[in-house]
C-alpha cells in the first residue's frame, strides 16, 4: 500500500537520486494530516458556531481552573491563539455572551476573562464531539501505535523548544 508522499519520494528518488530525501517522508505526512485533520475539526466546530481559535480559548478557559477565570496573557500562554489574534477572538466571544471581561480585582490595570453561563454550556456540548472526531481520525491507529506516536511526536517538539518550564 502506498499514499501520496511515497510517490512524490519515488519521483524524487528518480529525479534526484543523489538527494536524501527522506525528511519528506515525514514531513510530508505531518503536512498532509494536518490538513486533512484540520478540515475534519473545523467542521465539527462549525457545527457549533466557532471556529479553531475560538473553541481553543473557551477551552482553555473551561480547563485552567475552577473559576474558569484567565487574564489574557494567562490564556496566550495556556492556549494556542497567538497574540495577535487573542484581542479580537475576545471581543466576539464577548459580543456572543461567551466570556466577560472585567478589570482585575488583584491588579488594577489588568483584566479577567471569564467563561459565562452560555461559555460553559457551549464549551461542554462541544467538547465530546471533540474528542469524538479526533478518536474517529485515529481509528486507524492501536492503543500501542497511538501511545508511541504520542510520545515520538513529544520528543521531536521537545527538540524544537516546545516544552513547558
Amino acid at each position: 500500500m502506498a499514499d501520496h508522499v511515497d510517490l512524490v519520494l519515488a519521483q524524487w528518488g528518480e529525479r534526484r537520486p543523489d538527494l536524501d530525501a527522506s525528511p519528506m517522508a515525514v514531513m510530508g505526512r505531518l503536512k498532509r494530516l494536518g490538513q486533512l485533520i484540520d478540515t475534519e475539526l473545523r467542521r465539527n466546530f462549525a457545527a457549533h458556531d466557532l471556529d479553531s481559535a475560538s473553541f481553543d480559548v473557551l477551552a482553555t478557559l473551561r480547563r485552567s481552573n475552577a473559576e474558569h477565570s484567565l487574564t489574557p496573557a494567562g490564556l496566550m500562554r495556556s492556549s494556542m491563539v497567538t497574540s495577535g489574534a487573542i484581542t479580537q477572538r475576545l471581543d466576539r466571544l464577548e459580543a456572543r455572551g461567551l466570556v466577560t471581561r472585567k478589570p482585575s480585582e488583584t491588579d488594577g490595570r489588568g483584566v479577567q476573562v471569564t467563561l459565562t453561563k452560555a461559555g460553559l454550556d457551549l464549551i461542554d456540548a462541544v467538547l465530546p464531539t471533540h474528542v469524538a472526531t479526533e478518536d474517529r481520525l485515529l481509528a486507524g491507529l492501536s492503543a500501542d501505535e497511538r501511545t508511541k506516536l504520542a510520545d515520538s511526536l513529544r520528543a521531536l517538539l521537545e527538540s524544537l523548544g516546545d516544552k513547558t518550564d
